[in-house]
């Protein structure tokens, strides 16, 4: 029997509407879920069940009456800790930010609240979300479900062990280099990084993006009318869209897809990812696409002129705290940030300028291509404890080769899970569709889940 906490949004959505169930029968037995789980991965942060239980309340009245506020009633939904929500500190996942309350819900959080979402947590990320990993001076170590030994990657690190364990079917997080896919593909969850500007953040940079972490493709489609509604604050927001988001069915015949298995630099890829990728893009081929063997829109000079102006900017961001508050960041995270101290503004307009070549490289790619498939993480798993799958400050970013591309071309990415190693430890599959084409992205993400069948067996509950 499928357990209450399985349901879908729209199973829920249903079950609201013929008062089979109410958003207060579903959270109450939601809350006993996670009270299973929270203590082994650690994912919540600001958790308020007591909140949560007035916000579902309201909601079943709502639903009582036939009149929700919109699409996501009485969906209980998680938010990354970056995401603002007034009234409630941004520690930035880092023990050297002064807890002080946020004045004003962020544009993703007024968008959840206006639909009578239930906002029953923040989740955690680790130091300023310069990580993809659960390790953090501020939260508890937060781990992957599948495997507890086992990072869950970030930086939504939280974000991906709530939605594998089973947190409710939405959980939103932040995305610069790969920080929903990568996480995503390492907790065998569907993560979406729609086109930039999409769904509108504050505060906004060159390639933030945020989006939906589900475990299926259309739970994440049904969050998008949501989230993608425009809000003055994100300069980059995207205009208002007539787009039909749950109009998901495609048929992939004599459609380009390029197969890309080299990142270009970083680390290797894995025997175990080539193969399932492999495998995956063959289950395109076999329903008529045109599988093109690719090569890597990356190179090193990109990646590591990306590094030097990332370390300059967030060294410019840290340097104004005190030596005292500076020493509280997580230690990877400070001797990768010094690293920016003596850069020059030369130096780091010249870092700046590669995520222009990375734009014009993807740029060139899709004039031969319609979409394309690759890795979403180069390896199967990395412990729990380490900063990141290198574990070294000195090569912070090896692991982003094949996701980061696509934050600064700007183009719509999602990460599947397309297999299991023989650790049982899940394995993600990237597909990138053309700038401002997010629903080609959901739709051949939903034939793939559909093929597959997608991911059954989630991990069990602990004890």
């Amino acid at each position: 029997m499928t357990e209450p906490t399985d349901l879908s949004i729209r199973d829920l959505k249903r079950k609201f509407a013929d008062k089979s169930l109410s958003p207060s029968e579903y959270w109450l037995a939601l809350e006993r879920h996670i009270d299973a789980w929270e203590p082994t991965i650690s994912a919540l942060y600001a958790y308020d069940p007591e909140d949560a239980r007035r916000q579902a309340a309201a909601s079943s009245a709502r639903w009582a009456k036939g009149a929700p506020l919109g699409p996501l009633d009485g969906i209980p939904v998680t938010l990354k800790e970056l995401i603002a929500t007034k009234g409630q500190p941004v520690p930035l996942g880092t023990a050297a930010v002064e807890l002080v309350p946020a004045a004003e819900d962020a544009p993703i959080a007024a968008r959840m609240r206006e639909d009578g979402a239930v906002i029953f947590a923040k989740t955690t990320c680790p130091d300023y979300g310069m990580l993809s990993s659960g390790l953090s001076s501020f939260h508890k170590l937060s781990r992957n479900p599948w495997d507890p030994s086992q990072n869950p990657g970030g930086s939504s690190a939280g974000a991906s062990a709530a939605a594998a364990a089973g947190y409710g079917p939405l959980h939103i997080g932040t995305d610069i280099g790969g920080s929903v896919r990568l996480p995503a593909g390492w907790t065998g969850i569907f993560g979406f990084k729609p086109s930039h500007g999409r769904i509108p953040v504050d505060p906004y940079y060159v390639g933030r993006c945020a989006g939906p972490m589900t475990r299926t493709v259309e739970d994440a489609a049904f969050s998008m009318a949501t989230l993608s509604r425009p809000d003055w604050r994100d300069g980059t927001s995207l205009p208002p869209s007539e787009i039909d988001w749950l109009d998901l069915d495609i048929d992939v015949r004599g459609m380009k897809i390029g197969l890309m298995l080299d990142g270009g630099c970083g680390l290797p890829v894995d025997d175990e990812v080539r193969d399932a990728v492999i495998s995956a893009a063959r289950r395109f081929e076999e329903a008529g696409a045109i599988i093109i063997d690719v090569a890597p829109v990356l190179t090193r000079q990109m990646l590591d002129g990306l590094d030097v102006f990332w370390r300059a900017r967030f060294w410019g961001d840290i340097m104004g705290l005190s030596e005292e508050r500076r020493n509280m960041i997580l230690p990877y995270i400070h001797i990768w940030a010094k690293g920016g101290a003596d850069v020059s503004g030369v130096e780091a307009v010249r870092g700046f300028n590669q995520t222009i070549e990375m734009r014009k490289s993807c740029g060139r790619l899709f004039t031969e291509v319609d979409a394309v498939l690759s890795p979403t993480n180069p390896i199967v798993s990395y412990p729990a404890e380490w900063a990141s799958p290198t574990n070294d400050p000195a090569l912070p970013f090896e692991h982003i080769a094949f996701t980061v591309p696509w934050n600064m071309s700007e183009q719509p990415a999602s990460s599947i899970n397309c297999g299991f190693s023989r650790s049982g430890m899940p394995i993600g599959l990237q597909i990138v569709g053309p700038r401002f084409d997010d629903m080609l992205v959901l739709r051949l993400s939903k034939a793939f889940e559909d093929w597959t069948g997608g991911v059954t067996n989630w991990p069990k509950r602990p004890g």
